[in-house]
């Protein structure tokens, strides 16, 4: 689906209207970030102008801070979501425990079946996805882990109505007559066709007495699915909905609940025996050394950094596995920041829908903070998170650079991203070309998945063409790329090689490890 144009974006917040303690510049950055997930990822600084309505000078100072923060790139005029803004998402996908609980069962579902299976929560009138386990078909999905869809054109709205009060009902209808067609939902197709609200309604009141729901081609034309409740043992209140999603060509509505509802019970009951059984969560470390950090980019970058905003988005990172629900003085201790700044952050997060609060003031993230940047960015590809490192790489040493994996069949390598240096002659190697792995150092380091390992080749592979290559790492420790540097060997000895060359390869190697690290944390990144 293409991405909206900046003109058709929901406006930015009335700033007037915020509470007096909010941290304006907070809110202003959140715009942004929000802006960048609307356009798919990417906008101009001009179109960041239009569409939040802020001054040129002020989109400037927000997107020099997030870059400082590695949360978005500046490509001449255009900025760009960067992978390390995922951990924002991952925070609260951390704290909430679902996807690391139950996407194992949804992913076995979704082999089973050979059909798509999701994993969706409640976000206030709209369900939100945690978990896509996609087909690889020419018809697919373009669903993605963050999207927010109106709940009255899928199958888990209604699972999710059963719980709504009137006051949530009253606010649904509101939205519904103020955005008939569904302007605000950017990741479905406007709505064609008005329907009334008892339609929900019913729907809403035979998934009650089903347990249950269906969507026949309610988000567009050939579009089915089947949904069933994953229920909190504790409570017995949804925790989340579990989803088989298809198309019209392979399954009617009526054979999803004859062919596709059965298995789809069994794998949510074992949902719920998980859920039952897995021990309590060990808390990981919180992040350390923030304020500190903010403070020293303050001094270094000066007017153009705006530590309000860093240090507010800091805040969001308090939260994780097992730490769902902190509290002001338990925020604070995490990030280093004085009891007043991570306080008037707070108000800030939870006037923005990012954070809710308890009447004895625990606070929770909540879905919404998935809208920062996560569900364009949790499509991205190895190729594509290590394409800037790269190109940063071929600048410096002016050598061309490239990524390389194993093929299936494990005797060769593919070369799956590169970037070339502005030289008269330099190293060709288009992305898909193949080479028998031995006889590249690509390949070497590759088969030898060794630790701290490189590999260095000189005219093995054809006269003149040197090579070196070191691993790129999964979160697992698994060696699952290669980041080469070629050049012809005129330029260079072996030695000088090793000696200027590696040291800035294996930085970017780091980098490409940390931005696959993120991005991997809680969907598999595809290596091609």
């Amino acid at each position: 689906m293409p991405a909206p144009t900046p003109t058709t974006l929901t406006p930015a917040p009335d700033y007037d209207a915020v509470p007096a303690e909010a941290v304006t510049p907070l809110l202003r950055g959140i715009t942004v970030l929000r802006r960048l997930t609307e356009a798919d990822g990417t906008l101009s600084l001009s179109a960041l102008e239009k569409s939040t309505g802020l001054a040129r000078s002020t989109v400037d100072r927000i997107t020099a801070t997030l870059a400082r923060m590695g949360y978005v790139r500046l490509d001449g005029r255009d900025v760009t979501l960067a992978p390390r803004l995922m951990e924002l998402g991952n925070a609260y996908l951390a704290a909430l425990r679902l996807p690391a609980l139950l996407s194992a069962r949804a992913d076995a579902l979704a082999d089973e079946l050979d059909e798509s299976v999701s994993l969706a929560v409640a976000d206030r009138d709209g369900i939100r996805f945690i978990h896509q386990a996609t087909r690889r078909r020419a018809m697919s999905l373009s669903f993605r882990i963050g999207d927010l869809l109106p709940a009255e054109r899928t199958a888990p709205g209604p699972l999710f109505a059963t719980e709504w009060t009137d006051a949530d009902w009253h606010r649904w209808r509101t939205r519904r007559a103020a955005d008939p067609r569904d302007e605000g939902f950017p990741a479905v197709p406007p709505r064609e066709h008005a329907t009334p609200d008892e339609d929900f309604a019913r729907r809403t009141t035979l998934a009650a007495a089903d347990g249950c729901s269906l969507d026949d081609q309610l988000i567009e034309p050939g579009l089915v699915a089947v949904s069933a409740p994953v229920r909190d043992p504790r409570t017995g209140r949804l925790a989340c909905v579990a989803s088989v999603v298809s198309h019209t060509s392979r399954h009617t509505a009526a054979e999803l609940r004859e062919t596709l509802l059965p298995p789809l019970l069994r794998t949510v009951a074992a949902m719920e025996h998980e859920l039952r059984t897995a021990p309590p969560p060990t808390p990981g470390p919180p992040p350390a050394g923030l304020a500190t950090w903010t403070g020293a980019s303050k001094q270094e970058l000066g007017r153009e950094f705006v530590e309000s905003l860093a240090r507010g988005l800091t805040v969001l990172t308090a939260f994780g596995e097992g730490r769902p629900a902190l509290t002001l003085t338990e925020v604070a201790k995490a990030t280093g920041l004085s009891r007043a700044t991570a306080r008037r952050a707070l108000i800030t997060h939870e006037h923005a829908g990012l954070l809710t609060s308890t009447p004895d003031r625990t606070f929770t993230l909540t879905p919404e903070v998935l809208s920062l940047g996560f569900p364009p960015l949790s499509r991205l590809s190895l190729p594509q998170i290590a394409q800037p490192h790269l190109d940063a790489l071929a600048a410096r040493i002016q050598e061309s650079t490239s990524l390389a994996v194993l093929s299936d069949s494990g005797t060769e390598i593919q070369y799956t991203a590169r970037a070339t240096a502005g030289r008269v002659m330099s190293a060709d190697i288009a992305v898909g070309t193949r080479h028998p792995a031995r006889a590249t150092s690509p390949g070497r380091v590759l088969l030898a998945d060794a630790p701290e390992g490189y590999a260095l080749t000189d005219e093995e592979l054809e006269a003149g063409l040197r090579t070196l290559a070191v691993p790129v790492r999964d979160r697992t420790g698994t060696t699952v790329a290669a980041a080469t540097i070629a050049l012809h060997a005129a330029r260079r000895t072996p030695e000088s090689c090793l000696r200027d060359l590696l040291p800035p390869l294996r930085t970017t190697a780091a980098a490409i490890e940390t931005d696959l690290r993120t991005a991997g944390h809680f969907r598999r990144v595809p290596l091609t």
